[in-house]
């Protein structure tokens, strides 16, 4: 348990892709580096909170199941013509097989109920209560006033959240709690990945994404069948896939080279105002002032936490 909540402390601040950045793409091209990492930053996380906002826009013609597959199909398939993924499954130990699948199966599970919850609640909510559950067990690894601070921040945000939403939409928000509770966990599984020696980040996620194509076809496959009657939705469902899954992670790469791992905490902090700011561009979603303080109580939650290492280090710099 101790050494699964040192990876959430660890890892609290990074949004899903973060936990696949264990290592620098190694064939990414050297023009890479010509373009700032501030804008690989802006691009993944536009596209992050982008893909799903279109996904809402698609659930008119196809089930929302349905749309949550074809995601997670169409980054997949990307990712397999580009990695080609079962040459490294070959290879690979029983341990690091299993943990490849247990990575597919919940990140299978998490689009699935986080779908279920952007049908129902506003994307910036989903996006706020996302953040709980890794800055609660993180704040409980670092116990420190700081991070005491946060976590008061965060929970309040989040009470804001669910006291405005709670009763007109349950199931959403407790869909939305669901996935709160699978984003952190599939941060310690991707993060054990990447780390793994047998098998690199990116390969390590294209082998997710198939597994979890698989694990979330008897879920929405069915539900996706009249996209491919539908050469318009199907179009829709590949470029929700492709902007939710495959850029985002692919920029988040690039800009985790580069960006000093602290500044890239304090970006990632607003995140669910970015998401928020989404909603209301592309879904009409106007917040009220109480949805809009919980957003701005959790932003500040995630930009004031300190990692236990960065708590420990000014703690020391103040006894010399």
């Amino acid at each position: 348990m101790r050494g699964v909540r040192n990876e959430v402390i660890r890892l609290f601040r990074l949004p899903m892709s973060m936990a696949l950045a264990g290592r620098a793409v190694d064939d990414r091209p050297m023009q890479a580096n010509r373009v700032p990492p501030h804008a690989y930053f802006v691009v993944s996380a536009v596209f992050h909170y982008l893909g799903p906002a279109f996904a809402v826009l698609l659930f008119a013609r196809i089930d929302v199941l349905g749309v949550a597959w074809l995601r997670i199909a169409a980054a997949g398939l990307v990712f397999a013509l580009w990695r080609r993924p079962w040459r490294v499954w070959r290879r690979l130990d029983a341990g690091t097989r299993r943990l490849v699948l247990a990575w597919g199966a919940v990140l299978a599970i998490m689009n699935s109920v986080f779908y279920l919850a952007i049908d129902r609640i506003p994307l910036g909510t989903v996006a706020a209560i996302e953040f709980l559950p890794v800055i609660v067990l993180a704040a409980v690894g670092a116990r420190t006033l700081r991070n005491g601070a946060a976590l008061g921040l965060a929970v309040a945000g989040v009470w804001l959240l669910s006291d405005v939403r709670l009763v007109a939409e349950p199931w959403g928000f407790a869909f939305a709690a669901v996935n709160a509770v699978l984003f952190a966990l599939y941060i310690v599984l991707g993060h054990r990945v990447s780390r793994n020696p047998h098998v690199s980040g990116i390969d390590g996620l294209a082998l997710s994404m198939l597994v979890a194509a698989v694990v979330a076809a008897p879920i929405g496959f069915l539900d996706a069948a009249p996209a491919f009657v539908d050469p318009v939705a199907l179009a829709a469902g590949i470029g929700v896939g492709i902007a939710s899954s495959v850029i985002p992670y692919v920029c988040d790469q690039l800009a985790m080279a580069r960006l000093p791992r602290g500044t890239y905490a304090l970006m990632v902090s607003l995140l669910p105002a970015t998401a928020t700011a989404i909603g209301i561009v592309v879904l009409a979603q106007l917040p009220t002032a109480l949805e809009v303080a919980g957003v701005v109580l959790v932003v500040g939650g995630v930009a004031v936490h300190r990692e236990r290492r960065a708590a420990a280090a000014a703690g020391s710099a103040r006894q010399q």
